[in-house]
């Protein structure tokens, strides 16, 4: 079984900002492959929903625990001991591009480092997903992920979406 977790915070001031493209990506997952709506399971802390891709059994998971506790989500679910993959953003990528690594560190992105710390391994598959503006990184990143996607940045975003399920999809066998 693999479990993709895409990160984000909860609630809904925050749906459409950067820091939200983990959960963007699993709502397009779970969209296109026809899952069960998201439903909250208290025990993992997530919105979950399960299914199937390339015949292979997926749980979709959403923590909602705010991204920088994310770890205390995904370990929950280590008992079933899954195969990880994390859908996040990545200030160190440029809008509209993606990296898929393993066994990497968190490269100061609290959410992973909160996975890294609660698991006790950094053995996973991590779908990076770029928000770096074209003129760099911001002074002031924190402020920056909280905020929603201009019109063109979206036009932008849509392309990596598509290209980081195709990347998605050749790790699910």
């Amino acid at each position: 079984m693999y479990l993709i977790v895409g990160l984000g915070n909860p609630g809904k001031s925050y749906i459409k900002t950067r820091h939200n493209v983990g959960f963007l990506m699993i709502d397009e997952l779970q969209k296109r492959y026809s899952f069960p709506e998201f439903t909250l399971s208290k025990k993992h802390t997530s919105l979950v929903s399960e299914g199937i891709v390339n015949e292979t059994k997926v749980l979709l998971a959403k923590p909602q625990t705010f991204m920088n506790n994310s770890g205390k989500a995904v370990k929950s679910f280590a008992k079933a001991k899954p195969t990880l993959i994390v859908v996040h953003d990545d200030i160190d990528i440029p809008l509209g591009s993606i990296k898929v690594s393993e066994n990497r560190g968190s490269a100061g992105h609290k959410g992973i480092d909160s996975i890294i710390q609660s698991l006790g391994t950094k053995n996973f598959t991590r779908i990076r997903i770029g928000i770096r503006p074209t003129k760099g990184k911001p002074d002031n990143i924190e402020k920056f992920v909280l905020k929603s996607f201009s019109s063109t940045e979206t036009k932008l975003l849509t392309p990596s979406i598509a290209d980081a399920m195709q990347n998605l999809l050749l790790l699910v066998k």
